[in-house]
């Protein structure tokens, strides 16, 4: 019998993120995947359906393409979305925006992802800045990969009275592994034409007080994006208040190159060994031991996952869209333990091993 209690969330588009989220809907002890929306006959829908997922055909020619492929469908979108409380629209970029004025007739409140435009729902979403601001409301549009990771790692910054000022510098993989065969780039590395790149403005759409620029570079590679970051602070401050600082994000992880976590292959590999799907990595990925302070100076890099990152801050929005969790500490709280969010044993590089490395 299913809990009337729990929000009953409808995912659209089931690639990269929309599969992702849907696996993390079904872990969350508050929530009940409805089903699935797609247009696709492929693997990726034989899957939904292997799974006892309840599957619904986006277009009325996507139904006959189902029924044709031996696919059982549940009826159409409209359908979904009249028998679910959120949507998390994960379809390609534009999709989302066409697909709202649907949401919004069947008075749904909504989820978009970064690749739509702000305008689309006059409200963007990280859980640890904006969640408050999404409680009862009836869209929000949860950010890129990249303006994430900004937004959680300056905003940490910004609480401690540290930022003043931030530049930095994206290397960004050429697509998304899944479907590396069918484009990307090889052996070059191809300068973005908008400077800045639109991850700066991006990130002041949640938090408006940050002072951020970014550029971007574009890279032949699939695993993941790398920062390189210059913060001017308000003060000038040591290593260890910096690290502290970073430290209070949950969603932050601090390790150090020096163990061996000296690349996103290698942080990719270590997911996969602790078990994540995916070889998900939620947080940001900073390395401590590059992190450089000079008085009011500081330099650091890390690692953002495109393909997981997003997935803890849309169950989160969830949560604030529904209106039913108030605090989002404990929202946070929830999604983390489900995720194995701060479960990790991270690697520990101490004086001892520096000096026996150097000996």
């Amino acid at each position: 019998m299913e809990d009337d209690n729990k929000i009953k969330v409808a995912i659209v588009g089931y690639g990269v993120i929309g599969s992702r989220t849907a696996t993390a809907i079904r872990l969350q002890s508050d929530m009940t995947l409805s089903g699935v929306a797609d247009v696709a006959t492929d693997w990726r829908i034989a899957q939904i359906v292997s799974k006892g997922i309840p599957l619904f055909a986006a277009t009325a020619k996507a139904s006959t393409a189902m029924e044709a492929a031996g696919l059982p469908t549940n009826g159409l979108l409209k359908d979904l979305v009249e028998s679910s409380d959120i949507i998390v629209d994960c379809t390609p970029k534009h999709r989302g925006a066409e697909n709202a004025e649907l949401y919004r007739k069947l008075d749904r409140p909504f989820i978009v992802q970064g690749g739509e435009k702000h305008d689309v729902t006059g409200h963007s979403f990280v859980a640890e800045t904006s969640y408050s601001s999404t409680i009862g409301g009836s869209a929000t549009r949860v950010v890129s990969c990249n303006t994430t990771s900004i937004v959680r790692t300056l905003g940490t910054l910004k609480n401690a009275g540290l930022l003043k000022k931030a530049r930095g510098t994206l290397l960004r993989r050429a697509t998304d592994p899944w479907e590396s065969h069918l484009g990307g780039i090889m052996n070059t590395l191809v300068p973005e034409p908008e400077v800045p790149s639109h991850q700066g403005p991006d990130a002041r759409l949640v938090d408006p007080n940050l002072d951020v620029t970014t550029i971007a570079v574009k890279v032949p590679e699939t695993l993941a994006h790398l920062h390189t970051w210059y913060i001017e602070m308000r003060r000038a401050a040591t290593k260890a208040e910096v690290l502290d600082a970073l430290s209070q994000s949950s969603r932050i992880l601090l390790i150090d190159s020096r163990t061996g976590l000296s690349a996103i292959n290698v942080v990719k590999e270590w997911m996969a060994e602790n078990g994540r799907r995916h070889a998900n990595l939620y947080e940001v990925a900073i390395w401590r031991d590059l992190l450089t302070v000079d008085g009011n100076d500081l330099c650091f890099s890390y690692m953002v996952d495109n393909q997981a990152i997003v997935i803890p801050e849309t169950i989160d929005a969830i949560r604030a869209l529904a209106g039913k969790e108030q605090d989002p500490a404990i929202s946070i709280a929830k999604t983390n333990k489900s995720l194995g969010i701060g479960d990790l044993v991270i690697p520990q590089w101490s004086e001892q091993q520096s000096q026996g490395h150097n000996s």
